[in-house]
Order: C-alpha cells, then sequence, then structure tokens
C-alpha cells in the first residue's frame, strides 16, 4: 500500500443525492464524508501535467465550455454541467481549448500535493511531489 492512502478510496463514483425543495433542487456529491474539494481554474490555453494519485480519486465537476480533459487514453470535450469520474491511478490531465476554464474537483482519499506522479508537464517540474 502507497504511504499516500491513509483514508478510503471508492473503487467507483459515490452516489449523488438529489434533494428537492419547492424552490428547485440541489445536489449533494459527499453528504458527511471525508473529502478535500477544490475549485480549479486552467487559463486559456494551459494545461495541468498529465498525473496520476495513489491516494485518492476524483470526481471533476465541469462549470465551463471549453475544456478538454484526458482520462487514460480518453480525451473528452465535456460541456459544463458534465461529471467526470477518475478512479484512483488513472492517468488525467485538464486542458483549456479557449477561454479559462473551471473545474470543481471532490477528491476523496487523502489530498496530498506530494502524491502526484507526472508522465507530461508543460512547465519542467519535477515528476513527482508538489513542484508547485
Amino acid at each position: 500500500m502507497s504511504e499516500f492512502v491513509t483514508k478510503p478510496i471508492p473503487d467507483a463514483q459515490p452516489d449523488v443525492a438529489l434533494v428537492t425543495r419547492p424552490w428547485g433542487s440541489f445536489k449533494q456529491y459527499a453528504n458527511n464524508s471525508d473529502v478535500t474539494v477544490s475549485l480549479m481554474t486552467v487559463k486559456a490555453g494551459q494545461r495541468l501535467s498529465l498525473q496520476s494519485h495513489t491516494g485518492r480519486a476524483e470526481l471533476w465537476i465541469v462549470l465551463d465550455d471549453g475544456a478538454e480533459v484526458q482520462i487514460d487514453d480518453a480525451i473528452l470535450h465535456p460541456s459544463a454541467g458534465d461529471e467526470l469520474w477518475i478512479p484512483a491511478q488513472s492517468q488525467h490531465r485538464l486542458s483549456s481549448r479557449g477561454p479559462e476554464v473551471r473545474v470543481l474537483e471532490v477528491a476523496f482519499g487523502n489530498w496530498q500535493q506530494e502524491d502526484i506522479t507526472r508522465y507530461s508537464d508543460d512547465y519542467e517540474r519535477p515528476a513527482s511531489g508538489d513542484g508547485a
């Protein structure tokens, strides 16, 4: 087991609860769960490293059109509102194909920058670890 696996990591995307109210509805992605939520913003024409993690799986909720997402060998062009599940150890990358794009990340497991393994990086950061 990796030193970064200290919390449970689901094998599949956890159920999302749709809660309805008289005024509309809301989705609960992690009700009372131990998760880390991050809002990622990628500048126009930029991209994250092609990376993987052993200590966490991630649910990405795309907020803007114009994103390109690689998950292992699949290249996706999600629309705003799409949800993408990235299992632990899957290689993945988020890119902007035009304007700035935002993705809300819900990470299940142990979120640590030191857990990154980089396979390709436009900014010449180290192959593993934080590397800013």
